[in-house]
């Protein structure tokens, strides 16, 4: 078990003043088995009015609202600590009728999960689904976990990591034409080629602690960035989560924030300002994700 500190700042930096919209937030961890949340805190500048709701997949969500004064910048700065304890995937549990591809989904779940199946992406010439075939070939064959398994280090063997800062995710099909993309590129990506062997998918955005760039208390931490991966939900194990990015299956280093369908569903900040037309902005993203020793138990003294 970790306990980590997770430090979230936003900040968006305007060339003219702008006056500021609702804006959605999604920083806050959900909470499961395998992390508990010890504090949340979100500080706005400009003040804002903040309502807190659950959206359809139950993610928590901050609802911001602000004067009409215009502005020169806006930030936000989210501060959570948390225990994660890092629950590893075993395969075992996977009921035997799902153990090998193709099977499908009992009548009790079916319909709870037919749009985490269904295709949302244009496939150009079944581009995506004969990509995906191609895992069902290899060792241990058409084992369910061992195809998705090699789809996520196909993936990050294969494609080439490239940091994009345009708002939205690419369509599947350019990321396999090109060959690189970000994060929340190869995630979707993944969860298309899950989901055209009739598995059911969703994207998860969130944060991930590399132990790397863990530093010494009272030492400048290395800045990160906001992470995106996917679940595919597997019967008798559930949701199991797969990062193609780093290749990893169930990490006890991914924490997840918020889950959606589609990666428009899961935006950790959605807004909107006016302005004037072609605005200059400059956005500034710093993420710090460490470990924090955990809070002792005072010593109980004995009666004198």
């Amino acid at each position: 078990m970790r306990t980590l500190e997770i430090v979230h700042r936003t900040r968006y930096e305007y060339a003219a003043p702008v006056t500021l919209g609702e804006y959605r937030l999604m920083f806050r961890p959900r909470d499961s088995h395998d992390l508990r949340l010890l504090h949340t805190g979100l500080t706005i500048e400009p003040a804002a009015r903040v309502r807190y709701i659950h959206d359809p997949f139950g993610n928590s969500i901050a609802i911001a609202s602000f004067a009409e004064d215009p502005v020169t910048a806006l930030e936000f700065v989210s501060t959570t600590r948390l225990e994660h304890y890092g629950v590893q995937p075993d395969i075992a549990p996977i009921e035997d009728y799902a153990h090998n591809l193709p099977f499908s989904y009992l009548a009790e779940e079916a319909p709870d999960l037919q749009r985490c199946v269904e295709r949302a992406y244009p496939d150009p010439n079944a581009m995506i689904s004969t990509w995906a075939k191609q895992f069902m070939e290899g060792e241990h064959g058409n084992e369910t976990f061992a195809v998705l398994e090699r789809m996520c280090l196909g993936i990050q063997k294969t494609l080439k990591y490239a940091m994009r800062f345009e708002i939205g995710t690419q369509p599947p099909a350019h990321t396999l034409e090109t060959g690189s993309g970000t994060c929340r590129d190869y995630a979707l990506l993944m969860m298309e080629g899950v989901r055209s062997l009739g598995l059911a998918a969703r994207f998860v955005t969130g944060y991930l602690y590399d132990p790397a760039l863990d530093t010494a208390p009272g030492a400048a931490a290395t800045p990160a960035h906001p992470h995106a991966w996917l679940e595919a939900y597997l019967p008798g194990a559930g949701w199991v989560e797969f990062d193609p990015t780093n290749g990893m299956v169930g990490s006890e280093r991914l924490i997840r924030v918020a889950v959606g369908r589609d990666p428009d569903q899961a935006m950790p900040i959605k807004g909107s300002f006016l302005g004037a037309a072609g605005i200059g902005i400059n956005a500034i993203v710093d993420v710090q994700v460490h470990t924090l020793a955990p809070l002792e138990t005072p010593p109980v003294k004995s009666p004198a």
